[in-house]
C-alpha cells in the first residue's frame, strides 16, 4: 500500500497508513502535552497538506527559531509533522492521517456500554482535515 492509497493523501501529509496502537497514542499525546508544541502543531494543522515553512511558523507563533526547532523534533519524533526539504529550505506539514488516527483511537470505544444519551462524538464536517 502507498500512502496515496488513504484518500489521496501523499508522503507529506501520512506517517502511519494504518490504526494507532497505545504506544502510539501516548507518544502523541506526550508531544502535545506541551503548550508550544501544541500551538505549533494545530499551526500546522490549519495550514493543511500545504504546511508552512519554519521562518512563517516562527512569526506566526512568535517564538525563537531555536526553540521552534526543538519543538519540532519532538513533533517528528512523535509521528506528528513531517518534515521535506525544498532546495535550501524546509517545509514542515501535518501528519494528518497520524492525528485522525489518534482521535479514531481515543474514541473507538465511545458509548459500548449502551449508554448512547450522554455520547456525543463532533460529526465530520466537509472543511476537516481527511488526511
Amino acid at each position: 500500500m502507498t500512502t496515496t492509497d488513504l484518500d489521496g493523501c501523499t508522503d507529506a501529509c501520512a506517517v502511519i497508513l494504518e490504526g494507532i496502537d497505545e504506544a502510539g497514542a501516548v507518544a502523541s499525546l506526550a508531544a502535545l502535552a506541551q503548550p508550544m508544541r501544541l500551538r505549533v502543531f494545530r499551526a500546522l494543522v490549519g495550514a493543511g497538506p500545504a504546511g508552512l515553512t519554519p521562518g512563517v511558523l516562527s512569526a506566526m507563533l512568535d517564538v525563537p527559531p531555536s526553540t521552534l526547532s526543538f519543538h519540532l523534533k519532538g513533533l517528528a519524533r512523535a509521528g506528528l509533522v513531517v518534515q521535506e526539504r525544498e532546495g535550501r529550505h524546509l517545509r514542515y506539514r501535518p501528519a494528518l492521517v497520524r492525528m485522525n488516527a489518534l482521535l479514531g483511537y481515543l474514541t473507538d470505544h465511545c458509548c459500548q456500554a449502551g449508554e448512547a444519551d450522554g455520547c456525543v462524538i463532533a460529526p465530520r464536517t466537509a472543511g476537516q482535515c481527511n488526511g
